[in-house]
């Protein structure tokens, strides 16, 4: 598969929710689309990583799967509030340079191996 830009997947969801889905649910039920999908991910994540057990239910559930779900949703959001998401990303990274610049560098539990 082809590597596509944040735009490009901005485009793609677009036009497959035209021609397929029919129309974008309204931005609050993606909101809650949004929370469930995190909530699978979530899921999955305690499961693979964290303490709790697999579930027979959980088979078959992949990781990578759920990531996507998730970023599905909020590109749906995106594209409904008019958001352009390399922009954001491009923004978003400005902003923790400036603010987190020497903060995590300088922060010992995060340097120090011993903690």
């Amino acid at each position: 598969m082809n590597n596509i830009t944040l735009n490009e997947a901005q485009i793609k969801v677009d036009e497959w929710i035209k021609t397929i889905g029919v129309r974008y649910f309204n931005e609050l039920t993606n909101l809650g689309v949004l929370m469930e999908e995190v909530g699978e991910l979530s899921r999955i994540m305690v499961r693979k990583y964290g303490e709790q057990s697999f579930k027979e239910s959980d088979q078959g559930v992949a990781l990578a799967d759920e990531m996507a779900d998730v970023l599905w949703v909020l590109i749906c959001l995106a594209n409904q509030t008019g958001v352009n998401l390399t922009e954001a990303l491009q923004k978003n990274f400005e902003k923790k340079s400036s603010r987190d610049g020497q903060r995590h560098i300088q922060n010992p539990k995060l340097t120090n191996s011993d903690i």
